[in-house]
């Protein structure tokens, strides 16, 4: 990207805001120094300067939807302002307090470590977005860290960010990400072997950052007052609908809190259903890295299903316990949502009502999620224990030979009730060559049951098919795609990255020319740290 002829003519800086700072207290003491944080929600904190920023990529859509140019996201000035050494008007920098569970224990004070949060801009529907530097130095919660990021997992989230958004599914965006000229000294295997690597800064972009854990603090301290004070914030500024107080609807405080938690719990399973719809694993599903609006944040040890597996994890810190496993991603969402309950029952007081709220996400997850496996299958499924058995053989025969699952149900929208399944889904099978006659048989009996179900509900062919495509994706980010842009980015050549760029925008599209990024995963990749197993180390 060229710097513009002429910088005169660049865009005005626009004013940062933070509704959050001046509704919420703030941290008396001042500084960077490690400290535990009483009756406040933010520590004030400057991004730390870095050597030589130089913007690696930028989105037009989030620039676009913020207000910024192509002249002005391509100049040295941005550049400048995405790391850290330059603020914009009115920008005074802050990090936010939280706690959280993390694999099932509670951690006590975490925070934002590394990300420093600038302000408010209005997005151009009107919709306030929240502009963060994650990698842009140490603040008051970096428990010893140096707050910085690495190319390696910077460039991970960047593209997952922008992944998961063209996927449909609910996500944090990714404005920028800027090489910081600086080098950072990670043990990305914790193995006593720390190695130089390449500094990066993400800029990431949400209407709000406000986590689970923010609310869990509070009530683990029994700051009461302050937890009130945040979960009028939160419904004012992130919910303001629900102030809106329908007609018949009970009002009241009580009555509003409690509509906002079932909101925020049906945003989560929204957010699950999407997850498990294209097969994403998060990796790290603390309760702190759980967002308050049902987005997907926090991208670390994250992957994507290659072949099918419900009992796979992307994180090595998890490898034993698999807590955080595919298929247990649901289930995990109920258990954080019963700890943020648990924290606003400090405030609400009636265990009984936030009860049957989180009863009641369990029967909403099925009902979404059973919508969303019939969109995938091109057949409408109802709720009773026939269709049920229909879904349970599915997963079976997705196991009984290694499976890519993207590439099962991509093929899928080209079976019709004539054909043999395992013939239209041969692609997606990985070594086909020993795929047993009982396998296959057993995957033609379900192809036979689907078909049943395609002729007696009487859908046109290819109107099916076009559904089914807008739901079964082509492309996703693959493990060993993104590690391969890694390799090739560290050593300064950014083709593949640029390519992964475009593909991920249009993942349910067929393009000749990405015919590559749709196959299987290599042989190669398949044991190789960063294309099965990664770390939390960025």
């Amino acid at each position: 990207m060229s710097t513009p002829s002429n910088p005169e003519k660049q865009q005005a800086l626009p004013s940062l805001q933070s509704r959050f700072t001046l509704a919420m207290p703030q941290d008396p003491i001042q500084g960077i120094g490690m400290r535990q944080v009483n009756d406040a929600m933010y520590s004030r904190v400057l991004p730390t300067a870095v050597a030589e920023p130089k913007t690696l990529l930028w989105s037009r859509d989030v620039a676009f939807d913020l207000g910024f140019d192509e002249a002005f996201c391509s100049s040295p000035v941005f550049a400048q302002l995405m790391s850290g050494n330059q603020l914009f008007p009115g920008t005074a920098p802050f990090a936010t307090r939280y706690g959280g569970h993390q694999f099932g224990q509670w951690a006590g004070q975490l925070g934002d470590g590394r990300a420093i949060n600038l302000g408010e801009l209005p997005g151009r529907n009107a919709e306030m977005l929240n502009l963060q530097l994650k990698g842009a130095g140490p603040t008051p919660y970096s428990r010893g860290a140096d707050g910085r990021a690495v190319l390696r997992s910077s460039l991970r989230e960047y593209l997952c960010s922008e992944a998961m958004h063209f996927l449909g599914v609910p996500t944090t965006r990714a404005l920028s990400l800027v090489l910081t000229g600086d080098m950072v000294v990670r043990d990305m295997f914790y193995d006593g072997n720390p190695q130089k690597e390449l500094g990066a800064i993400v800029c990431r972009v949400a209407p709000s950052f406000t986590r689970f854990g923010h609310f869990q603090l509070c009530a683990y301290r029994g700051e009461k007052d302050l937890l009130k004070e945040l979960i009028d914030h939160t419904i004012a500024t992130d919910f303001p609908d629900l102030l809106l107080t329908a007609k018949g609807q009970e009002s009241g405080e009580l009555a509003l809190y409690l509509r906002w938690f079932e909101q925020v719990c049906r945003l989560t399973a929204d957010m699950l259903v999407h997850w498990q719809r294209v097969g994403f694993v998060h990796g790290v599903m603390n309760t702190d890295n759980m967002s308050i609006l049902g987005l997907t944040i926090d991208y670390g040890p994250y992957g994507w299903l290659d072949n099918y597996d419900p009992d796979w994890t992307p994180n090595t810190t998890d490898a034993q316990m698999r807590r955080y496993r595919f298929g247990q991603q649901p289930a995990i969402g109920q258990w954080n949502l019963y700890q943020l309950a648990n924290a606003l029952l400090t405030v609400v007081e009636d265990a009984e009502a936030l009860q049957a709220i989180l009863t009641d996400y369990a029967h909403y997850y099925e009902q979404e999620n059973l919508a969303m496996m019939g969109r995938k299958l091109g057949v409408q499924l109802e709720s009773n224990e026939v269709d049920a058995d229909f879904l349970a053989e599915l997963e079976a025969v997705l196991q009984l030979h290694e499976t890519d699952m993207t590439l099962f149900y991509r093929q899928l929208c080209n079976f019709r009730p004539e054909n043999r399944l395992s013939e239209v889904v041969a692609a997606a099978f990985y070594e086909p060559q020993s795929l047993t006659l009982d396998c296959k048989n057993r995957i033609d009996a379900w192809g036979e049951q689907l078909a049943q179900r395609i002729r007696s509900q009487g859908q046109e062919p290819e109107q099916r098919k076009a559904q089914m495509q807008k739901t079964n994706p082509c492309y996703v980010l693959r493990n060993y795609l993104a590690q391969q842009a890694i390799d090739q980015a560290n050593l300064g050549d950014y083709q593949l990255l640029h390519e992964l760029e475009e593909v991920i925008r249009n993942p349910y599209t067929e393009n000749p020319r990405f015919e590559r990024f749709s196959q299987k995963r290599p042989d190669w990749a398949r044991d190789r740290a960063g294309c099965s197993m990664l770390s939390c180390s960025s």
